[in-house]
């Protein structure tokens, strides 16, 4: 069985530890404890490691955030992934920081990479790995706190956090969904 899973954020150093990179900060531990390397491939960062019978690809993609359904419909494609087997990582403002919450489906919230992979694979009937970062912003300051680093107090346990969505990720590919969302869904 093969898995895609795609982390969202935006290519760049200035970018790197913003909340609008959990996506990216989630996989690059994932890749790391199962010793996967990142390359640069067409549209996005890719690696693949196997894990209890399972292919488990990684992307990022290179497309910036607003564009990144592109390269999870060209991945999806490439690969020969059922939507069934495609879990997007990604922020949100709507759950309380370090809140995690797995979903099989649902709306774009507002969000614009969900929003454009929603557009690019003909809805939003895949799986999201919601990771919270808050909503501590003045109305119309949303786009300056996703692209602003997290806060000192937030670095100490966010460790803790990605390693929680790391093991949410394989228990998606081992187990499904529901008992995922059972087992961990805060």
């Amino acid at each position: 069985m093969k898995y895609l899973i795609i982390g969202l954020g935006n290519i760049g150093p200035e970018y790197e530890l913003t909340r609008h990179n959990i996506g990216f900060l989630t996989l690059d531990k994932l890749a790391e404890d199962q010793h996967a390397t990142f390359e640069h491939l067409k549209l996005a960062n890719k690696t693949e490691f196997k894990h209890k019978g399972r292919t488990i690809h990684l992307i990022k993609p290179t497309t910036y955030m607003n564009l990144s359904g592109k390269a999870v419909n060209y991945w999806m494609q490439e690969l020969k992934v059922n939507k069934s087997n495609i879990l997007v990582v990604t922020d949100d403002l709507a759950l309380p920081y370090g809140n995690l919450r797995l979903r099989v489906k649902g709306s774009h919230a507002g969000h614009n990479g969900l929003r454009d992979i929603d557009a690019m694979t003909g809805g939003n009937d895949y799986a999201r790995l919601k990771f919270g970062v808050g909503n501590d912003f003045h109305p119309g300051q949303q786009a300056d706190y996703v692209l602003s680093n997290f806060t000192k107090d937030q670095f100490i346990d966010l460790p803790l956090k990605i390693e929680k969505a790391c093991h949410m990720i394989l228990s998606f590919c081992t187990q499904g969904a529901q008992r995922t969302m059972n087992e961990y869904n805060d």
